[in-house]
């Protein structure tokens, strides 16, 4: 192992030009990975902020008794979906209309009798706030007998999932172009290495060496590389990060395990490319 990880360091001497260019191409390709994933992460904080405001109404019937209601507010924080479970009375919707609807402020003040009902508000949890469990919680709570109606705008809530499945699709079918165009980058460059130094690789075919024993520097070789453009590639989306919430718009940036999973991926994706490189070239000598 010591032998290996000095003949991959060696390379790095040997050919310091060459490899600074592989590990600026790889940290480019991972810095555009970076800038799509920046989006992702973005995109998907904005979805789950939409998604928080899912919530379904249950309107009560008059004369409903304040013990009943107390009651079904327990049962229905029960439900495996519901975070809360919170009962605004008649003369609160109305303070909150007036308070929200600003428009009609002074007709609701003009009211001789308050038209609104009392209801119960539900908030479900992370997780639950897709149209399948909305509206299995919303049938349970037609079920009850002193429900009146219920609602949960199922249109704006269809059209939060058709959103979370496309943004899901783009980037996974995004993600992985940008992956495979990665791994070929880096292939391409381990390869340039593999070539310069192909007489070497032949002759140590010549007196004995072994596949593996061969191919062992170029995979840590290719490994180093892809882990150092990783580092670099978290280091470029963070500076694009600082200028965009500095100039453009307020963001947010990759957690520390995001960040730690691209540095991975560049290592992974390193390795990968130098199997497939070295490969091909020993399959010839």
């Amino acid at each position: 192992m010591t032998l290996t990880m000095r003949e991959a360091l060696l390379a790095f001497r040997r050919a310091p030009l060459l490899s600074a260019l592989s590990v600026t191409t790889i940290a480019f390709s991972l810095f555009v990975l970076g800038l799509f994933g920046l989006v992702a992460v973005n995109l998907r904080q904005a979805l789950r902020g939409v998604a928080e405001r899912v919530e379904i109404v249950a309107y009560l019937l008059p004369g409903t008794p304040i013990e009943t209601v107390t009651l079904a507010e327990q049962d229905i924080e029960t439900f495996p979906e519901v975070a809360s479970a919170g009962f605004v009375s008649e003369d609160s919707a109305l303070a909150k209309a007036r308070h929200e609807l600003v428009e009609f402020r002074d007709l609701l003040r003009e009211l001789e009798r308050n038209p609104l009902p009392a209801s119960i508000e539900v908030k479900l949890k992370p997780g639950y706030r897709d149209a399948g469990h909305v509206n299995a919680v919303a049938d349970r709570l037609r079920g009850l007998t002193f429900v009146a109606d219920v609602r949960f705008g199922r249109e704006w809530v269809d059209k939060l999932d058709r959103l979370r499945r496309i943004a899901g699709a783009v980037g996974i079918v995004v993600g992985a172009a940008f992956a495979i165009v990665a791994v070929i980058i880096i292939g391409t460059t381990i390869r340039m290495a593999v070539l310069q130094r192909s007489r070497e690789i032949a002759i140590m075919r010549l007196v004995g060496a072994t596949n593996g024993f061969v191919r062992r520097p170029f995979l840590l070789q290719g490994a180093l590389k892809g882990l150092l453009g990783g580092v670099f590639a978290i280091g470029l989306s963070f500076a694009a990060y600082s200028l965009i919430n500095r100039y453009l718009i307020a963001s947010s940036f990759f957690s520390v395990g995001q960040a730690f999973g691209i540095v991975v991926f560049g290592t992974v994706i390193g390795l990968m490319g130098s199997l497939l490189s070295v490969g091909r070239h020993l399959r010839r000598v």
